[in-house]
């Protein structure tokens, strides 16, 4: 049975579009129609890009965005100043590599402004725009299924932190009523909508590194509590969840293990889960979903990370085909979806792995599907 393909979402952004996006970030005078035009070529050529690599459920790459949280700051209200940055632990562990990325422009740069009102949308027309390229480069490039990512209410809370509402609980509450129109609004255009939550993994050692993992996962677990809560009406066989510890390179040793938060991603209302399985930190965890497979929900489809997003290393399609049939032989191919660790393009203008290794990538995660279906 072949086993179909996808990726995270984000993939590398032109210098135009990066330009333009910062344009709008940093409040200069740029031309709307110009923009528009730029942001639909440029989806166009991704999703041709992802066809062309043998991937079967693509994306339009997050084009128009500045990154896959804080967009949301340009699409509701209640977002204003800056909010405080917060390394991770692992790289507070090791300040001469951390001082080293920061001279080296490894650390993106864009705002991340605090709540500072009430979280309402200010409407869905850039997400009507985005829906609109996506569905039409797919028509162009005969692309029959595709994806769009959105933030989820924690993953927002993460890097938009509240200086409004009374409690985390309240904060998150707001985000769930407010992100409910887009999610629905992704779903109803016959695209399959992904929520992004690294807050279930990241903000362990990035946010509340003070807590036991008793206590974070408490905090977890309200975290998914208000995304289902989002999703009441999208029907879970359109919906997709990411977790992930991070996009970077690092040690990454701070990391909770994913044995951890196990029943956390599996209480997600998802069809399918996407999570890290090829960086060194996490590789070994294939076998938590082995060892625990009579709690993997039967309707659950598992999407690992075949390939790296860090590195510009190319995995060979031998590698990708083992990595893929680990799974396939826990819970059968009908229900495995080869999948990327994390996206290419996670920040505008900003990711480890050189774009064209980017697409060599995906072709291998392509190859190495077909593999394992022999």
């Amino acid at each position: 049975m072949p086993v179909k393909t996808t990726h995270v979402g984000s993939l590398p952004r032109t210098q135009d579009v990066v330009d333009f996006i910062f344009a709008r970030e940093r409040d200069e005078p740029f031309d709307q129609a110009a923009f528009d035009t730029c942001m639909t070529t440029a989806v166009s050529e991704t999703v041709r890009k992802q066809v062309a690599a043998g991937i079967d459920i693509v994306s339009d790459g997050e084009t128009s965005k500045i990154s896959y949280a804080t967009y949301v700051k340009d699409r509701y209200t209640g977002f204003s100043g800056d909010s405080p940055r917060n390394a991770p632990a692992d790289l507070k562990m090791f300040p001469g590599f951390l001082k080293r990325l920061a001279d080296e422009g490894g650390t993106p740069q864009y705002a991340r402004p605090q709540c500072t009102g009430e979280v309402r949308p200010k409407g869905q027309g850039e997400l009507e725009t985005d829906i609109a390229n996506l569905k039409a480069a797919m028509a162009e490039h005969g692309a029959t299924r595709g994806f769009m990512n959105a933030a989820s209410p924690g993953v927002i809370s993460l890097f938009l932190q509240n200086a409004f509402y009374p409690t985390r609980e309240a904060y998150l509450a707001a985000l769930a009523d407010a992100m409910k129109a887009e999610y629905e609004t992704i779903v109803a255009a016959g695209l399959d909508l992904q929520l992004d939550c690294p807050d279930l993994a990241l903000s362990r050692h990035m946010l509340f590194a003070d807590l036991s993992d008793e206590e974070f996962l408490r905090v977890a677990n309200m975290h998914v509590e208000a995304l289902n809560h989002a999703l009441q009406n999208v029907p879970q066989d359109r919906v997709r969840v990411h977790i992930c510890w991070g996009n970077y390179e690092g040690p990454h040793c701070c990391d909770i293990a994913m044995d951890k938060v196990f029943s956390t991603l599996m209480a997600t209302n998802s069809r399918y889960v996407l999570f890290e399985t090829s960086n060194p930190r996490h590789a070994h965890e294939w076998a938590v979903f082995r060892d625990r497979k009579h709690e993997i929900p039967e309707d659950k489809v598992l999407v690992p990370g075949v390939v790296d997003t860090t590195t510009n290393f190319v995995e060979h399609p031998e590698l990708v085909a083992q990595r893929i049939t680990r799974f396939t032989d826990i819970v059968g191919a009908d229900r495995v979806i080869a999948g990327s660790d994390c996206g290419f393009g996670t920040f505008a203008g900003f990711g480890a792995v050189d774009p064209d290794i980017a697409y060599a990538k995906l072709s291998s995660l392509a190859e190495g599907a077909q593999l394992a279906a022999q």
